[in-house]
């Protein structure tokens, strides 16, 4: 397998992962990547061959192995990285999906044109739930294989004597696992390992969801303040509007002549 392929593709969503992310991808890489590549081969290569069993019945000794190591440990963590790593990359994904988007939408309008994202990077929109939903799945993946590994290994992490009762082994047949305490070490250190990535990957799902409900929060607020705003101007300039007219109107009466009193006149000219 080409783990340095796999590395360079997954290293690309680093730009995109806030703070906690890049913790994560740390982890994997430093305390399980390279823990694998360098322990793997040598702690686990030679586990069938020295799997040692006090009888030689033909076909005991291969029906013991597989009864106790069904899947092989190296190959479980090996499966393990590829199916927690490959969320990572929708996110990146996504973010290529923009960015051709953003591409085409150019030279259909023009470079003048209006942009379909302000950064094709920034979680927002179905960007935010691709990245939210990669967080999930790789919490689930971790906590299924953590699963696996007890229930495969049933608990006991490599003892140095397993018990074997399985068909053709004549009666119960002692084997032995060579290096039981070193595959044991092995095995409990990736398990805290990928509790940790667990922790971290909660911990960004929560800062994500957490940092979006206080963005949406502020924006209410800011919302509703430039209505407020909006709704004051506005009745400041109705009334403002009321006041010319009634100054229009006060000015229109007074420019008008007063009428001449003719009645008078009339009057004295009736008593003369």
């Amino acid at each position: 397998m080409n783990w340095a392929f796999l590395q360079g593709l997954v290293s690309g969503v680093n730009k995109y992962s806030t703070a906690f992310g890049r913790i994560w991808l740390s982890l994997v890489f430093i305390f399980r990547l390279l823990v694998l590549l360098v322990a793997a081969e040598k702690v686990w290569g030679d586990e069938q061959k020295e799997f040692d069993c006090n009888t030689r019945e033909p076909g005991c000794h291969n029906v013991c192995y597989d009864h106790f190591f069904p899947i092989s440990p190296s190959r479980l963590w090996a499966l393990q990285l590829i199916f927690v790593t490959c969320p990572s990359l929708l996110v990146v994904l996504h973010v290529a999906y923009r960015d051709d988007r953003e591409r085409k939408h150019q030279l259909k309008y023009g470079e003048g044109c209006a942009h379909l994202y302000t950064d094709t990077s920034k979680k927002r929109g179905g960007l935010w739930w691709t990245y939210l939903f990669s967080l999930i799945f790789k919490m689930a993946v971790d906590a299924i294989f953590i699963f696996l590994v007890f229930y495969i290994y049933e608990a006991t992490f490599f003892p140095l004597l397993v018990r074997c009762q399985e068909a053709p082994c004549p009666q119960v047949t002692d084997c032995y696992i060579s290096r039981s305490t070193e595959k044991r070490i092995f095995t409990i250190f990736l398990v805290v390992v990928s509790l940790i990535c667990i922790l971290v990957s909660l911990c960004e799902t929560l800062y994500l969801i957490f940092k979006r409900c206080h963005e949406c929060a502020v924006s209410h607020k800011l919302n509703k303040r430039e209505r407020h705003f909006a709704t004051i101007s506005s009745q400041s300039s109705k009334h403002n509007q009321d006041k010319m007219a009634e100054e229009a109107m006060f000015n229109k009466t007074n420019s008008h002549p007063p009428a001449k009193d003719i009645s008078a006149p009339a009057y004295s000219l009736a008593i003369s």
